[in-house]
């Protein structure tokens, strides 16, 4: 019984390392992702990636639904890739 609750586990991704992809499809789709992927991160790099969420709307001047250049902007990026992002960006680099 045991082999078969591992093996059901298995097949459905329990215990997967891999990382949360943001998801641009919807508002209710990207605001879900969006709250995966950050408990994907170390506490010390989620005040970055919230600030690069919050912030994204700046990038495209004049635009009016910051919303959705969130979504798209982040549309299949993990919380790492984000948080590198908007570290590259504070830095100049």
């Amino acid at each position: 019984m045991r082999v078969a609750v591992l093996l059901a586990c298995a097949l459905a991704g329990c215990g997967s390392n891999e990382p949360t992809v943001i998801d641009g499809s919807s508002a209710q789709a990207f605001e879900a992702s969006v709250s995966r992927a950050r408990e994907d991160l170390p506490d010390g790099d989620r005040m970055t990636f919230d600030r690069a969420i919050r912030t994204v709307g700046g990038r495209w001047m004049g635009n009016p639904d910051p919303d959705k250049a969130a979504r798209v902007t982040f549309n299949g990026m993990t919380a790492a890739e984000i948080v590198a992002d908007q570290e590259a960006r504070e830095t100049g680099g």
